[in-house]
């Protein structure tokens, strides 16, 4: 309620009540509102999915659940393909070649899953009727997804989803390989980035309406700060059109930028997947991660709020403590240009 000085809040409610001053409004209409949660790597195996068949399916959710599921759209970069051959799993020192058990899926289901990235470089690990397996899951459950496919068409090809008068489109590509996963036109598989192609289909949903967010499966890197590399790619998409580029690939969080009205995230870091410490192997910040809540009224992209978690168990990411994203936005913010901010 009201908070001040008691006698001026109770001429204020009298006044309110006797209708002699003007009832607080507001020009905020939920009916023009999308929210959009952006997240990173997903991967499904190893000591996660250790952690799952111990714990239960929807372990690693459960304290981040409120975040992805009260979203309007929820998205999920799942980089491993699911099959009904795939073995128990095994943690550290596991294989690099992943698949998930079908069972699994029930964790992305809890989270609220609307949207599936494909770019991912461990999609066709199992092979392609896994991958294929995998589409028929989402295409059951009524989730869109993107970047990969039955052919190169179907991999690249942009997905559209309107809601509530926002029409948004997702695109996105995986330039780093290895060859074999890309999709040709013969033959299913992850979408290769052949950037003049996107740039122009970029400019065609934006002329149509659409307002794009590009994802990439970049070259990985263990560093927060940005090469120049990646700043070109990433940004030739905004340049294009897209209000939100946003990086899957990395496992180590990354910087972001406003640049020429749009946000760049150039990685979001780990969600579901067991990187934590170990013995100096693994840096310590692959357990930190970004979670991205975007929100479009009226068909615009007018708010971006960066909601930061912390990976524990292998897991189960939790949202970080005040004194943790204190540190942790400080690391990101000193090596972040914020571009177009003044």
């Amino acid at each position: 309620g009201w908070q001040g000085k008691e006698e001026a809040l109770a001429a204020l409610q009298l006044a309110v009540t006797d209708g002699e001053f003007p009832q607080l409004t507001s020009n905020r209409d939920p009916s023009r509102m999308t929210v959009l949660i952006m997240t990173g790597v997903t991967a499904l195996v190893r000591a996660t999915a250790v952690k799952m068949e111990e714990k239960g399916m929807t372990y690693p959710g459960e304290a981040v659940r409120d975040w992805l599921i009260n979203a309007d759209l929820t998205h999920i970069s799942n980089e491993v393909s699911f099959s009904p051959v795939c073995p128990d799993p095994v943690s550290y020192p596991g294989p690099l070649i992943f698949c998930s058990k079908p069972e699994y899926i029930e964790l992305l289901d809890d989270v609220g899953t609307d949207i599936i990235e494909l770019t991912g470089n461990h999609g066709v690990d199992w092979g392609r009727d896994a991958l294929a397996y995998s589409l028929n899951l989402y295409r059951q459950r009524g989730w869109a997804y993107y970047a990969a496919g039955e052919d190169v068409f179907q991999a690249r090809e942009a997905v559209t989803i309107e809601h509530n008068g926002n029409k948004l489109a997702f695109i996105g590509c995986n330039p780093a390989g290895p060859e074999f996963i890309w999709a040709t036109e013969t033959q299913s598989g992850v979408a290769n980035c052949d950037y003049p192609w996107m740039w122009e289909r970029i400019r065609q949903l934006t002329a149509e309406g659409y307002q794009v967010i590009a994802t990439f499966q970049y070259f990985e890197a263990y560093r927060h700060y940005v090469e120049p590399f990646e700043e070109r790619d990433f940004r030739s998409m905004a340049d294009a059109g897209a209000v939100i580029v946003s990086g899957s690939q990395a496992h180590h969080p990354m910087a972001m930028e406003f640049y020429q009205g749009s946000f760049i995230h150039y990685g979001l870091g780990n969600l579901f997947f067991d990187q934590m410490h170990r013995g100096g192997l693994i840096p310590d910040a692959t357990r930190k991660e970004f979670i991205d809540r975007y929100v479009f009224y009226n068909n615009r992209h007018i708010s971006t709020e960066i909601l930061t978690a912390m990976l524990e168990d292998y897991a189960r990411p939790r949202p970080m403590t005040a004194a943790e994203r204190y540190d942790f936005l400080t690391e990101i913010f000193a090596v972040t240009r914020w571009g177009d901010v003044p």
